[in-house]
């Protein structure tokens, strides 16, 4: 649950950049290429902050 929330507001911080970059004219390209960095950040951020704790 608190993962789905977490990659929620990731999710629209993304569509906050990517909005923001278009409206500053950047080229197309590097607005894909800055999502998919925040993507991957955002998956890598949100795993790490909700997973559970092995067991030991």
């Amino acid at each position: 649950m608190s993962f789905g929330l977490y990659l929620l507001g990731f999710v629209i911080l993304i569509v906050g950049v990517g909005y923001g970059a278009f409206l500053m004219h950047m080229p197309s390209h590097w607005i894909v290429v800055t999502v998919l960095v925040l993507i991957g950040l955002g998956v890598l951020t949100g795993v790490s902050h909700t997973r559970q704790k092995d067991p030991s």
